[in-house]
């Protein structure tokens, strides 16, 4: 790949899709442009950080300047012109979506839900990001593409399975990102590197996984960003008075928040670094500055842990038919297949009483508080190879107890957002969730919008990007 080199009217990416569309449609930069400084971006990172698994230079060029052919006809869209990236976990015309696994993968001849939607908004698809194989880990290596590192910490993991997307948002390769989030895996890694990431109710955006568990979002440098690229996948106006891109500047009200420390039982037993408990901890504090009523309350998970194994594994088992050659992949992950064969052959047996049953259990939090305000990880980000060579039951065991917070919301199907819970001392980021009942999207990102506000999280970035 051969791409111009950054010039002196550089537009830096950390700007934000917000800001880079206004100028774009001001005429203030043009979508050539800035998509060569984007491909040169990648070009010169992919050595270090390595978050993409698919560069698609000449088409993105086409891309570009089809944009600016409508932008100086006059035509607005959302993203017109402004270069983004997407999870290899979707389909894009022309292109393998291998989802980190190793093989030959055939190229896609229809849009998934996600590049369409993206398409139809002008934004000018650069790449699609690496992601472990079929989404299992919070971590993203494979013997597919490598390893994926930290932007702020090029020894640290980005996390999984959006790291790709994570880390290239992380480190101004591209304004803003898709990822999926099928059991934190956009919140993970947006805890890891400084994001906002948000995981949208269930059915709100079409693309996820079969299983129901798994559903696209943005992950963005800023509320306003992310929400944005929510209305986007969400296929509606973001110029709207009820859209995501408003909330995420109204003010929420005063809210009573309910504090949980508490991971749901797994029969693991995590424990949450005292680093991250003070973040959350210092988060809370801030709501009661901005007078929300902050309590110590915790959820009733009870057994929502077998709603979100069957699904799962099953769906593990449903996207395995989907690889060329499954003995090319991660002893782990073939496993994880055979332990999934069984759970396909019984998910709605397993997940329709659980569901429900899970549903009013938790849900009984929200009679006595608004928002739930939890640890979105219960440690800071683990070292590149840390976990590479653990075997299957050693791997699952350590990453339930990392990331012990995030699945429920899964199972359940409802909305999250992960929010900057600040740096370590030696500049490690870490994360916390706002997390509310079915089709809170819109409160939660007013309030994490509020929180952004007074907290200043979006003007940090990593030292060297």
């Amino acid at each position: 790949m051969v791409v111009a080199s950054e010039s002196a009217s550089t537009v830096p990416f950390h700007l934000g899709p917000i800001r880079i569309a206004a100028l774009l449609a001001e005429g203030s930069a043009s979508a050539a442009e800035l998509t060569r400084q984007a491909l040169a971006r990648i070009e010169a990172s992919q050595p270090e950080i390595n978050a993409f698994r698919v560069v698609r230079a000449s088409a993105a060029l086409a891309e570009a300047a089809e944009a600016d052919r409508r932008l100086r006809a006059g035509e607005r869209a959302p993203l017109l012109g402004v270069p983004v990236a997407m999870k290899d976990d979707a389909d894009l015309i022309g292109e393998p979506t291998a989802f980190g696994c190793p093989g030959p993968f055939p190229l896609a001849t229809v849009d998934s839900e996600v590049a369409r939607r993206l398409k139809a908004a002008g934004a000018v698809i650069v790449g699609k990001t690496n992601a472990p194989e079929l989404g299992q880990w919070p971590f993203t290596e494979g013997s597919a593409f490598g390893r994926t590192r930290n932007p702020w910490r090029l020894d640290r993991t980005p996390g999984g399975s959006s790291g790709g997307s994570a880390a290239a948002v992380a480190a101004g390769l591209v304004p803003v990102a898709v990822g999926s989030d099928g059991a934190g895996s956009i919140r993970i890694p947006a805890s890891w590197t400084h994001l906002v990431g948000i995981k949208p109710q269930r059915g709100r955006i079409g693309g996820g996984a079969s299983d129901g568990a798994s559903t696209p979002g943005p992950l963005a440098r800023t509320t306003a960003d992310a929400a944005l690229l929510l209305d986007v996948l969400a296929d509606q106006r973001p110029d709207g008075p009820d859209s995501f891109l408003a909330a995420a500047g109204r003010d929420p009200g005063r809210l009573r928040i309910g504090l949980s420390l508490r991971p749901p039982f797994t029969g693991y037993r995590p424990r949450l670094d005292p680093v991250v408990r003070a973040g959350v901890e210092r988060l809370a504090a801030a709501l009661t500055a901005l007078g929300h009523d902050v309590v110590a309350d915790e959820p009733r998970y009870g057994l929502v842990g077998l709603n979100f194994l069957a699904r799962s594994a099953g769906s593990l088992y449903a996207m395995a038919a989907t690889i060329p050659d499954v003995s090319l992949l991660d002893p782990r992950t073939r496993h994880n297949i055979a332990t999934g064969k069984w759970f396909g052959r019984h998910l709605e047996f397993l997940t329709r009483p659980s569901a429900a049953l899970s549903e009013r259990q938790v849900g009984g939090i929200f009679d006595r508080v608004d928002v739930v305000l939890a640890p979105t990880t219960a440690c800071l980000p683990p070292a590149v190879g840390e976990w590479q060579g653990l075997s299957s039951g050693a791997l699952n065991r350590t990453m339930v107890a990392a990331c012990p917070y995030a699945w429920p919301w899964n199972a359940l199907g409802w909305p999250a957002v992960n929010v900057p819970a600040g740096l370590t001392d030696d500049g490690l980021p870490l994360g916390a969730q706002l997390l509310g009942p079915a089709g809170t999207e819109a409160r939660l990102i007013s309030l994490a919008g509020q929180l952004e506000a007074q907290q200043g999280w979006s003007d940090r970035r990593p030292p060297n990007y």
